[in-house]
């Protein structure tokens, strides 16, 4: 029989982030794929990224790139500081 950790009780508050709306929908549609909910998914990615790994597998990445296609995201990690939010 596996033996699963013991759970870490942590505390969550809600966030009002803004976020590029195809990136929205790759993480939304990531989350979907991992069964996850996209706070668990982007906790997960931003504590593997403080401690310097790669939060995905190779075959999680091909699944990245596929929704990339779907929902037309271009952006590169490149881009990350030229962002500018359109005027509305």
């Amino acid at each position: 029989m596996t033996q699963h950790p013991a759970a870490l009780v942590v505390e969550r508050v809600q966030t009002g982030v803004r976020m590029e709306k195809r990136l929205l929908k790759v993480l939304k549609g990531l989350a979907e794929l991992k069964d996850l909910t996209l706070g668990d998914l982007l906790e997960g990615m931003v504590l593997h990224a403080f401690e310097g790994k790669a939060p995905f597998s190779s075959a999680t990445l091909k699944e990245i790139e596929q929704l990339r296609k779907i929902y037309g995201l271009t952006l590169k990690a490149t881009d990350s500081h030229k962002l500018k939010e359109r005027q509305r």
